[in-house]
């Protein structure tokens, strides 16, 4: 099969003035005839256009990386696929292992290719079935439905011999894209894809590609079913990037805070004479984090801790509304070690008891004192009985 280019209408050179008699004349009542400004194109400079697809682009979603280095400028998309090229070097090396000799004469092997396409010469992809003669640029094939995998050979594929899903599952009514909520066609097709294990999880082509690359290889699964080796493969099949790296939000540090211990002693009075920084393995200044929290710690020495003591718990954590129960016949609570935070211990006398519920209370800055109800002077002179399982 024989392509030939396509024929290009020539363009007629404009009039030479507005009087020529072939000239359209629309002239507004009451208003001057003002020429329309042309509209001036931005200049790229030769550096920042990719020597293979001819694009000064810079989509990473479609061109990937750009790789610029001593005057030479290419996406890392058209490298991977350029059809003669050999990735030779370590990664290290060149542009992603591609070294700068063998880039040359790639790119001198193709400057006589003509795109299928565009018709520029340049063309450094070539579809992989045999026979097929069909040469395009890689952003070309893109957006003429063109399949480029990115696995094994990296090999690329037109529209007509590219690979299809034949996945005969007809749309329960009429299912949106699960990732934009937008309508999809109603069978799979090159911008509609379809997941092949639960066959009901639809998408475009460019929604599932950005979830690629922002998932990467190790979180990239179906979006509905959760389904990671079948879809990878069936992703990686119709032409889908998957990166080989950390997903997006796990790159440049983005949860580094939650690594973080913390390394500083809270006591009220630090008596290390270093800082509240210094931190030991052994000795006064062995430094214990909350085994509850974690987010507070102390010196060894400044909470008056054991040597043998592994567990410590600050006093938010510490249970300081419960006082020991004293059962009869039991030791004397006098000889008992005292429990943490306010105690119910009974008013002393002398004291009234709504003076005994404030000191109580001073412990808990949430709680509010109740008003002091409006009864004889009596009433309230009685001391209130103790509670004695804790406090009120």
């Amino acid at each position: 099969m024989e392509l030939r280019p396509r024929r290009h209408r020539v363009p007629q050179p404009p009039p030479a003035g507005p009087l020529s008699p072939t000239a359209p004349l629309r002239v507004l009542a009451g208003s001057p005839q003002v020429p329309s400004p042309q509209k001036k194109k931005r200049h790229v400079p030769e550096e920042e256009v990719c020597r293979l697809c001819q694009r000064a682009d810079g989509d990473p979603e479609v061109f990937g990386q750009t790789c610029q280095q001593d005057g030479l400028c290419i996406h890392e998309n058209c490298l991977y696929h350029a059809s003669r090229l050999s990735q030779r070097g370590d990664d290290g090396e060149g542009f992603f292992g591609f070294l700068f000799p063998d880039i040359h004469q790639e790119l001198q092997r193709v400057a006589q290719k003509m795109c299928c396409i565009c018709w520029q010469r340049g063309a450094s992809v070539t579809c992989q079935v045999r026979r097929c003669p069909r040469n395009f640029h890689f952003p070309c094939g893109i957006e003429r439905g063109c399949v480029s995998q990115f696995f094994g050979e990296f090999k690329s594929f037109c529209w007509q011999h590219r690979p299809a899903q034949r996945l005969r599952v007809p749309q329960q009514g009429h299912s949106p894209c699960v990732i934009c909520l937008e309508a999809v066609a109603r069978r799979p097709c090159y911008n509609t894809l379809v997941c092949p294990v639960c066959t009901s999880a639809w998408f475009h082509r460019r929604c599932i590609q950005g979830q690629a690359l922002s998932s990467a290889l190790h979180h990239f699964r179906c979006p509905l079913c959760q389904d990671v080796p079948t879809f990878q493969d069936e992703m990686f099949r119709l032409g889908i990037k998957i990166p080989d790296r950390d997903a997006a939000w796990e790159e440049d540090g983005a949860f580094e805070e939650h690594y973080q211990r913390h390394s500083s002693c809270d006591a009220s009075q630090c008596l290390c004479p270093v800082g509240r920084e210094q931190s030991e393995d052994t000795g006064p200044w062995r430094l214990l984090l909350c085994s509850s929290c974690g987010s507070c710690g102390t010196h060894q020495c400044c909470s008056d801790v054991g040597e043998d003591t592994s567990s410590w718990e600050c006093s938010d954590c510490a249970d300081t509304c419960t006082a020991p129960s004293v059962s009869p016949g039991a030791a004397n609570p006098a000889t008992t070690a005292p429990a943490q935070g306010p105690t119910c211990s009974t008013p002393a006398p002398g004291s009234s008891g709504l003076e005994h519920e404030a000191g109580m209370l001073r412990g808990h800055p949430s709680t509010q004192l109740p008003s002091q109800p409006t009864e004889s002077p009596s009433a309230t002179s009685q001391p209130l009985t103790n509670n004695p399982g804790g406090c009120p």
